[in-house]
C-alpha cells in the first residue's frame, strides 16, 4: 500500500521534472542562436508595450466613475468633457494594440526560426540523422517535429507568454484599486459591524482559485493526449505522402483497396484519439464556461455591500466591478488558458524531446560495445577484428584483419540477413556498435555508394557534384563522365532542376551515381549491392573506366553470391554469429521494449 501512495506524488515530481528540463532544453537552443538578441529586443518592446497598455486601463477604469457619474446626474457639459477624455484614451489604446500585434507576430516569426534554424543543426549534424531514425517513436517522422511541432510551439509560447505577461501586469495594478474601493466598508455579522480589509480583493483571489484549481484537475489529461494525438497525426500525414509518391506502382498492382484500409486504420487510430480529446475537452468547458457565466454577475455581487451601504456611487460601483473584472481576468488566465497550456507542453515535449534525442545518441551505446574509427593520413582502409553488433548477432569477416590500398578491387559476398548494409554503414561510421577497429582514409577521398542512389531536388549538375558545389568541376569534366558511361542524353539536362527520384526511373538514378564516381575521382569507392542493378552493359563500362581512367581507385563492393565478377582480385566473406552463444544485448532495444525506443535495426541484408 505505501508504495501504492506514493505513485502519484513521484508522477507529479517527474513531470515536473520533465517540463523543467525541456524548458531547459529551449532555452539553450535559444540563447545560442542568431535571433538572440532580436528575440531579447522584441520581448523588451512586448513588456514596454504591455505596462503602457495596462496603465491605459487603469485610466480607462478611473474614467468610469466621473462618466457614469456625469449620467447619473445629467450632466451634459461633463457628459461631453468625458467622452473626449475618452477618445483620447482609447486612441492610445488602439495604438497600443496594434503595436503589441505587430511585436507579438514578429516573435512568432523570429522565434520559429531561432527553433528550427537549431533543429536543422542538430538533426543534421554528421550521422545524427542516421542514428535517430534507429530509436523508434521519437526518430519516426522528424519533419513534423521540425515543421509544424516547432511552428506551433513558437506560436503557443509567445501567445501564452504575452498573456501571462499581461495578466500579471494588469493584476499588480488593479489589485490596488480594488482594495482602495474595499476600505471601510463594514459587514454586520450576527449583530457587530466587521470590517474586512480589502475583502474584494480576498473574494477575487478565492474566486480565481477555486476555478484555476478545478481547470487543473480536470484539464491534466488534455497533455497526454495532446502528444499523442500531434503523434497520429503524423503517421497520417507520412501514410498519405507515401502512398501519393507510390501511386503508380499502388495502381498498376490494383492495390488501391489495400492501401484505402491501411489509410482507413491510420486514420482509426486518429479518431480513437480525437474522440478521447473531445471527452476531454467537454468536461473542461464544464468548468471554464461555468465560470465564464457566473463570472458577469459575481463582480455585481461582490461590490453590492458597499454601494448599498451608501460607501459607492453608482460610477464608483462600475469602476469596483471594472477592477474586480480586471483582477479576477487576470488570475483566471490559468482556467482561460488550460487546454491552450496542455497543448503548449504536449508540443513542448514532442520538439525539446526531439532534440533532447539527438543530444544523447552518442550516450545509446555504452563504449564497451562500440567500434573505434581511426582517421589516417594515409591511403589505406583497414578493417581490424571487427565485429558488427545488431539484434541478428554478430556479423564478421572470414579475415580478421583487411588492408585495402589504393588500385584494389575486393568484392565482400554475404547471404540475404547476412548484415551486408550494416558493414557498408560500419565503414561509413554511421553504424558503431560492436567491436574492432575502422580506419579510413581522409573523409574527401572516399566516396559510399548506397544501394539506393540518391539525387536532391537540384539542377542535374549540382546532383552530380553533391555534395560539393557544382563550380568544383569544369564543364567538360560532366560531360566526359556522362558520355564515358553513355549517359549523353542527359547533358542537356545538366542546368535544368527537377525532382529527379520522381522523373528518372532507379536504374537511371544508379547509373547517375556511377557518373558521380567518375566525376569525383576518389581513391576508395565503397558500394552497397547498386552494382547488381546495373544492366550488364553499364557494368561493363564502370568497369572498364576502373581499369583506365579511375586505375588508382580502390573498389570495395559489399552483395550478395550472385555479384561475384573476375573483375574482382579478391573476395572475402561475411558470417554472421547466432544463437545461445550470442549473449550481448543490442545496441537499442527493440520496437516492443517500449515506445521511445527500437526501429529499424534489421533492415540490414
Amino acid at each position: 500500500m505505501a508504495n501504492t501512495k506514493t505513485q502519484p506524488s513521484n508522477a507529479r515530481r517527474i513531470a515536473a521534472e520533465s517540463l523543467s528540463s525541456h524548458l531547459k532544453l529551449t532555452l539553450d537552443a535559444l540563447t545560442g542562436s542568431r535571433q538572440r538578441s532580436a528575440l531579447i529586443w522584441l520581448g523588451a518592446g512586448l513588456a514596454v508595450v504591455i505596462a503602457a497598455t495596462a496603465y491605459g486601463q487603469i485610466r480607462l477604469n478611473a474614467w468610469n466613475k466621473p462618466f457614469y457619474d456625469a449620467l447619473a446626474r445629467k450632466d451634459l457639459s461633463g457628459f461631453g468633457d468625458q467622452l473626449i477624455v475618452f477618445a483620447i484614451i482609447a486612441g492610445a489604446l488602439l495604438l497600443l494594440n496594434v503595436t503589441q500585434t505587430w511585436l507579438a507576430n514578429m516573435t512568432k516569426l523570429t522565434l520559429r526560426e531561432s527553433l528550427t534554424r537549431d533543429l536543422f543543426l542538430q538533426w543534421l549534424t554528421p550521422h545524427r540523422s542516421f542514428g535517430i531514425a534507429a530509436m523508434g517513436e521519437i526518430g519516426v517522422n522528424p519533419d513534423q517535429r521540425i515543421h509544424a511541432d516547432a511552428q506551433h510551439l513558437a506560436d503557443l509560447s509567445t501567445d501564452l507568454g504575452v498573456g501571462l505577461l499581461q495578466a500579471t501586469l494588469l493584476l499588480i495594478s488593479f489589485i490596488g484599486v480594488l482594495w482602495a474601493l474595499s476600505t471601510g466598508v463594514t459587514f454586520d455579522i450576527f449583530g457587530t459591524r466587521t470590517a474586512i480589509p480589502g475583502y474584494m480583493v480576498w473574494s477575487a483571489l478565492l474566486y480565481a482559485s477555486i476555478a484555476s484549481f478545478g481547470s487543473w484537475r480536470v484539464g491534466r489529461p488534455l497533455v497526454e493526449l495532446g502528444a499523442e494525438r500531434y503523434g497520429r497525426e503524423s503517421d497520417l500525414r507520412f501514410a498519405l505522402m507515401h502512398v501519393n509518391e507510390h501511386i503508380e506502382a499502388i495502381a498498376v498492382c490494383r492495390g488501391e483497396n489495400i492501401e484505402e484500409n491501411r489509410l482507413h486504420q491510420e486514420f482509426d487510430r486518429l479518431l480513437t484519439v480525437l474522440r478521447r480529446l473531445v471527452t476531454a475537452t467537454t468536461n473542461l468547458t464544464w468548468v471554464t464556461a461555468g465560470y465564464g457565466w457566473f463570472t458577469i454577475v459575481a463582480p455585481i455581487i461582490v461590490a453590492a455591500p458597499a454601494y448599498f451601504a451608501g460607501n459607492l456611487t453608482f460610477g464608483g460601483l462600475l469602476m469596483a466591478v471594472g477592477a474586480f473584472t480586471q483582477v479576477q481576468q487576470s488570475l483566471r488566465w490559468f482556467v482561460d488558458n488550460a487546454g491552450v497550456i496542455a497543448d503548449w507542453r504536449a508540443t513542448l515535449h514532442r520538439v525539446t524531446g526531439f532534440r533532447e534525442a539527438l543530444l544523447d545518441l552518442d550516450k545509446a551505446i555504452p563504449n564497451a560495445r562500440r567500434i573505434l574509427f581511426e582517421e589516417t593520413g594515409t591511403d589505406l582502409l583497414v578493417l581490424d577484428d571487427l565485429r558488427i553488433l545488431s539484434h541478428a548477432g554478430y556479423t564478421t569477416l572470414t579475415e580478421s584483419r583487411v588492408e585495402i590500398a589504393p588500385g584494389d578491387h575486393v568484392l565482400i559476398i554475404g547471404e540475404r540477413k547476412s548484415g551486408k548494409t550494416r558493414l557498408f554503414q560500419t565503414i561509413a561510421g554511421l553504424w558503431t556498435a560492436g567491436s574492432g577497429v575502422v580506419r579510413t582514409p581522409p573523409a574527401e577521398r572516399v566516396l559510399f555508394v548506397p544501394m539506393r542512389a540518391y539525387l536532391p531536388d537540384l539542377s542535374l549538375r549540382s546532383s552530380l557534384s553533391y555534395p560539393l558545389p557544382p563550380t568544383s568541376f569544369p564543364e567538360e569534366a560532366y560531360v566526359a563522365a556522362l558520355t564515358r558511361l553513355d549517359l549523353e542524353h542527359f547533358i542537356p539536362w545538366l542546368d535544368r532542376v527537377a525532382r529527379w527520384d520522381q522523373e528518372l526511373t532507379d536504374v537511371e538514378q544508379q547509373e547517375l551515381a556511377f557518373a558521380r564516381v567518375l566525376l569525383h575521382k576518389p581513391c576508395f569507392v565503397i558500394i552497397d549491392e547498386a552494382l547488381d542493378s546495373l544492366s550488364s552493359h553499364t557494368r561493363q563500362l564502370f568497369f572498364d573506366v576502373l581499369e583506365k581512367e579511375l586505375a588508382g581507385t580502390a573498389l570495395v563492393h559489399i552483395g550478395g553470391p550472385k555479384s561475384q565478377d573476375r573483375f574482382f582480385r579478391r573476395v572475402l566473406r561475411l558470417t554472421l554469429e547466432t544463437g545461445p552463444s550470442v549473449t550481448e544485448t543490442p545496441p537499442y532495444p527493440r520496437p516492443d521494449d517500449g515506445p521511445a525506443v527500437g526501429g529499424s535495426l534489421d533492415r540490414s541484408s
